[in-house]
């Protein structure tokens, strides 16, 4: 079904073309509106093209872009601008999941997780939203994590950042509430795909088609958070009252 909450004149940007659900989502985006996949280097994703023009986008771009060069955000962002016009939907799904065990010796790692999936999310975001608040419209879709809701000792790296991520995004709604910005917060569980290759699912799983389906539903309607699947949301409200020595000991 073709999303109705934004502008077909405005592009759609999925920062992370190479994520899975980053491109399932522009799927769902797609129908009548250009789209521009960004990536380290640029290069190496035409089946991800393929198939978003397959699924309706008028024109499907393809831009390099360093989430972790801090210093290049403004400039690439100015740059889709005169290229592509306004953006009219901003999807941030770049992250990585690091190795929990090497983080805990390694400092260089774990703050390598940390930058990812925290310190560069907060930079493109702050920027992101200033240029939508002066536009006075836009929507900005965060991928949070449900590994944020309540840190847990095997994934604390990871899950910190995500919580993190989660407390900005947060904030920064709020902040944008009455502007004609709208930002959306995703969170899944375990999402079974590449990024969790060889790891045993969760329960309460899904899969990258399952959470970009969610997302683009919840976007449409205008909500500010979705949890996917929804049974998680009652789930971790009651995970959280349990008692720490008990927490500590569940799986990731």
């Amino acid at each position: 079904m073709k999303d109705t909450g934004a502008s077909d004149e405005e592009v759609v940007v999925i920062f992370g073309g190479r994520s899975e659900i980053g491109v399932e989502l522009a799927t769902h985006l797609a129908p009548g509106r250009p789209v521009v996949l960004t990536m380290r280097g640029g290069d190496g994703l035409d089946q991800q093209v393929s198939a978003i023009r397959a699924a309706g986008a008028t024109a499907v771009h393809v831009k390099a872009f360093d989430a972790d060069d801090l210093a290049s955000h403004a400039s690439v962002l100015a740059e889709l601008t005169t290229e592509h016009g306004p953006i009219g939907t901003a999807v941030l799904a770049f992250g990585i999941l690091g190795d929990q065990a090497r983080a805990e010796t390694d400092a260089d790692h774990a703050v390598a997780i940390v930058h990812t999936d925290f310190v560069a999310q907060v930079s493109l975001l702050t920027q992101l939203a200033s240029i939508m608040r002066a536009a006075g419209r836009g929507r900005i879709v965060v991928f949070s994590s449900v590994a944020g809701a309540r840190v847990r000792r095997a994934n604390y790296v990871y899950g910190s950042a995500k919580a993190g991520l989660d407390g900005f995004a947060s904030g920064l709604a709020d902040a944008l509430r009455g502007t004609g910005v709208h930002l959306l917060i995703v969170r899944p569980g375990f999402v079974i795909g590449r990024m969790t290759e060889g790891m045993d699912p969760a329960p309460l799983s899904s899969t990258p088609q399952q959470v970009a389906a969610a997302t683009a539903k919840a976007l449409s309607a205008g909500r500010d958070r979705v949890w996917v699947p929804g049974l998680l949301r009652p789930v971790i409200f009651g995970m959280r009252l349990a008692p720490q020595f008990i927490w500590r000991r569940l799986p990731r």
